[in-house]
């Protein structure tokens, strides 16, 4: 039988990987810096977490998750989203009680079952940023800012945030009611997926992706930003005038509603202008959510947070070639048992000295290291014989003039770092 990976999953590799690594690397040090702490929640949950926190009527719920039940009749699903168990955490380990806001941020995998495209895997990755405790229209400028920086940082340009006001229980009723009404006539050319939303959370129709069933949808339709409470939109717009401030690009989609349950008011995504004939996709996307610690079982607590897509971003970066790693511009070659021992002490003391040095100990031949050598694009290398290890001296070679010298081996460490500055 031949075993492979599951339908939309993958192995990460080599300069796939390096992109990940880079990713969570300059998110955590932007991230740091305003004092946000990691946490780790664990990829199983309880279903009904999800069915409780991310909602019922939507689609990760009611098509997407992963679900099962285990020996001991326990219902746990492989978390298709951070917010829920970010939450979970936040009041079973007693953070209703930390100073507010309480700022978090996670990187790890997760898991919803449809169908995979571009950019689209049933295992993938975000990096999520989470601020709990505070209502101030404040902390929603600064999850964008923040977000915005670390794209910027990863050196991604031609980025726009889409934004929008969702409102709240107060004015949202409102908004719902006109909506209902400019739906009823065209309720029936609705997809199948509209007609359910029509019944369960007509908001959620704005969000629909068939392209015909938009142009319906959308044609004459009501905008919720002409039905904001007096607080919402004093909200919204200490949120536009923060942005404006920071010089960060936006565009207002008044029909931009995101599709989970739990968001009120501000919602928010991220894109990189599309060149011709290609598609923008979201790199990150978010928004308010000041009902859910109360859903789960808390106090009414305000919060705000974003999820920025990995998989999307590593796949971008490649695309442009963003380079942020580099080979090693040494490598080593060793020729005989005796130079194969030294190498060993050698590698630890470049190591100690915090200087890369590429190998391949396993191999005897110096033609066959040579090539391995320049195909690495080393620039040089370090040539380690049988009579060298004898006389405790080692060969440096420039690969691209050809010009060498003998040195001892105590003193290559400090050759090297000659070498590296040029």
């Amino acid at each position: 039988m031949k075993y492979q990976t599951p339908t939309g999953m993958r192995d990460l590799l080599d300069e796939d990987l390096k992109y990940f690594q880079k990713i969570e690397k300059t998110g955590q040090e932007i991230l740091e810096f305003y004092g946000f702490r990691k946490i780790e929640t664990p990829i199983l949950e309880q279903s009904a977490l999800f069915e409780k926190g991310t909602g019922e009527s939507t689609d990760i719920v009611q098509k997407q998750m992963f679900c099962f039940q285990t020996k001991g009749g326990d219902a746990l699903t492989l978390r298709p989203e951070a917010t829920p168990s970010v939450v979970r955490a936040f009041l079973e380990r007693g953070m209703e009680s930390f100073s507010k806001p309480v700022k978090l941020w996670s990187f790890g995998p997760f898991f919803r079952y449809e169908r995979p495209q571009a950019g689209r895997f049933r295992q993938f990755y975000q990096l999520n940023i989470d601020s709990i405790g505070s209502e101030s229209w404040i902390i929603d400028a600064q999850i964008i800012q923040i977000s915005y920086n670390i794209l910027k940082n990863l050196g991604l340009s031609n980025l726009i945030i889409k934004i929008n006001s969702i409102g709240d229980s107060q004015c949202r009723p409102y908004y719902k009611k006109a909506l209902i009404e400019h739906l009823r006539r065209s309720q029936s050319s609705l997809c199948p997926d509209c007609k359910k939303r029509f019944k369960t959370n007509p908001l959620r129709i704005m969000d629909c992706k068939e392209e015909k069933c938009q142009t319906k949808i959308r044609e004459g339709a009501p905008q919720i930003l002409d039905h904001l409470c007096k607080e919402c939109h004093l909200h919204f717009k200490n949120v536009l005038e923060s942005l404006d401030e920071l010089g960060l690009p936006y565009i207002l989609d008044p029909y931009l509603v995101r599709g989970l349950d739990y968001y009120t008011k501000t919602v928010f995504e991220i894109f990189t202008e599309p060149k011709e004939q290609e598609t923008s996709l979201a790199l990150a996307a978010g928004g308010r959510y000041d009902n859910l610690v109360k859903t789960l079982g808390g106090k009414e607590t305000p919060a705000c947070g974003i999820a920025l897509g990995v998989d999307r971003i590593a796949s971008l970066l490649k695309k442009e070639n963003k380079k942020y790693f580099c080979p090693s511009k040494i490598f080593l070659i060793q020729i005989g048992e005796l130079a194969k021992r030294k190498s060993l002490k050698l590698l630890e003391d470049f190591r100690k000295e915090k200087i890369k040095l590429t190998e391949a100990l396993c191999k005897d031949s110096l033609t066959l290291q040579l090539k391995i050598a320049d195909k690495l694009k080393a620039k040089y290398v370090l040539i380690l014989g049988q009579q060298e290890a004898l006389e405790e001296k080692i060969i440096i070679r420039d690969m691209k003039t050809g010009n060498q010298k003998t040195v001892t081996i105590s003193k290559a460490i400090k050759e090297m770092k000659k070498c590296a500055k040029k």
